[in-house]
């Protein structure tokens, strides 16, 4: 599976983002798409992830009430919806794909990752 997302930019605190990620190869074996980021000089956090059955969402804390995740099967795409941005969402986002073992989530491709710069 080929990940490749787009629509990071810099964008002003207080300000909207969305961006976009598009998955090809064999979409059939993945039931679950999300986004991660690594903010400049820390670890990776998880942001949300989407179950491309029935459209359940997951976020992080950092997130909730901000960040809108969705999905469109028929294009193979999960949309990251960014709002109330602050300089604290300053990351590389990377759109991830996988399956679940259990109740584990199994990261089968990572995308680039997509640059995201809030200024203050």
């Amino acid at each position: 599976v080929q990940l490749v997302e787009s629509g990071g930019k810099l964008v002003q605190s207080g300000g909207s983002l969305r961006l976009s990620c598009t998955a090809s190869g064999s979409t059939d074996s993945i039931e679950a798409m999300g986004w991660d980021r690594q903010p400049p000089g820390k670890a990776r956090e998880f942001v949300a992830r989407i179950n491309r059955g029935d459209g359940s969402t997951i976020y992080g804390d950092s997130v909730k009430g901000r960040f809108t995740i969705s999905r469109d099967n028929a294009k193979n795409t999960v949309y990251l919806q960014m709002d109330s941005l602050n300089p604290d969402d300053t990351a590389v986002y990377f759109c991830n794909a996988g399956y679940y073992s259990g109740r584990f989530f199994v990261v089968r491709s990572w995308g680039q990752g997509t640059q995201v710069t809030v200024s203050s």
